[in-house]
């Protein structure tokens, strides 16, 4: 398994802690970091578009990312949440095996 962080954005504080929490609850990421206010500019619908969002960063593995993202598509509020994963290339041996250990030692019934 490769560890992989999970670069997401949202509306809200209270809808980043709600999608976190279930990824966190549900075994799906180790551990998700929240990073409030930033200023998003976009193209949606033919305008330029100008928000406050909130970033989350999950981290699990690739293994876990299809549900992941299910997961994330089925509390989200926008019609097209932001979900990218990024490899993690190197690091802290122990850290990555504890992100590891948490997604995959999850019993299917916390699931």
């Amino acid at each position: 398994m490769k560890v992989v962080f999970v670069y997401m954005t949202a509306g809200s504080a209270e809808e980043a802690r709600a999608i976190g929490s279930a990824l966190v609850a549900s075994g799906l990421a180790a551990c998700v970091n929240i990073v409030e206010s930033m200023k998003s500019i976009y193209r949606w619908e033919g305008k330029i578009q100008e928000d406050n969002e909130v970033v989350m960063i999950a981290k699990t593995t690739d293994g876990r990312l299809p549900e992941l993202t299910e997961k994330v598509r089925s509390l989200h509020s926008y019609d097209c949440p932001c979900v990218v994963a990024l490899p993690a290339e190197g690091g802290n041996p122990e850290f990555l095996a504890w992100i590891v250990e948490q997604v995959e030692r999850t019993p299917a019934s916390e699931k």
